[in-house]
C-alpha cells in the first residue's frame, strides 16, 4: 500500500478516534449515545489496513497530542505547532513517498494541495 493511502487511512483513523472520544464524553455527562461499538469496530478494521509501525507511531503521538496527524498549510506551516517547515521537507512531503514528521512538534504531516 502506498504511503499516501496509509496517511489517508491514518487521518480517517484519527477522525474515528475523535468521534469515539466525543461519544464517551456525552456518556460521561449522563446522556445516552448509540453507535460507539460500531465506531470501535470500524476503527479496528481500519487500523488493520495500516502498517503496524505507523499505527504504533500514531498511538504514541495521540497520547501526547489531541491530533497526532496535522495538515500543512500552503505556506509550508505545520498546523500543529504553527512553525514554518524547511522548503526541502515540504518538497519531500508533497511526494507522499515517506511519512514526514514535523521537526518542531513531532506530529505526522500531510499535504492537501
Amino acid at each position: 500500500m502506498a504511503i499516501n493511502n496509509e496517511l489517508e487511512l491514518l487521518v480517517a483513523l484519527q477522525d474515528l478516534d475523535m468521534m469515539i472520544e466525543e461519544i464517551s464524553e456525552v456518556k460521561r455527562l449522563g446522556f445516552s449515545a448509540d453507535g460507539e461499538q460500531e465506531l470501535i469496530n470500524a476503527r479496528e478494521e481500519l487500523a488493520s489496513r495500516i502498517s503496524k509501525q505507523l499505527v504504533y507511531s500514531y498511538e504514541k503521538l495521540k497520547k501526547r497530542y489531541k491530533r497526532a496527524i496535522v495538515r500543512v498549510k500552503e505556506d509550508n506551516t505545520c498546523l500543529g505547532c504553527f512553525i514554518k517547515l524547511p522548503t526541502s521537507m515540504a518538497a519531500i512531503g508533497r511526494t507522499d513517498k515517506t511519512v514526514i514528521y514535523c521537526e518542531s512538534c513531532g506530529r505526522m504531516l500531510y499535504w492537501l494541495f
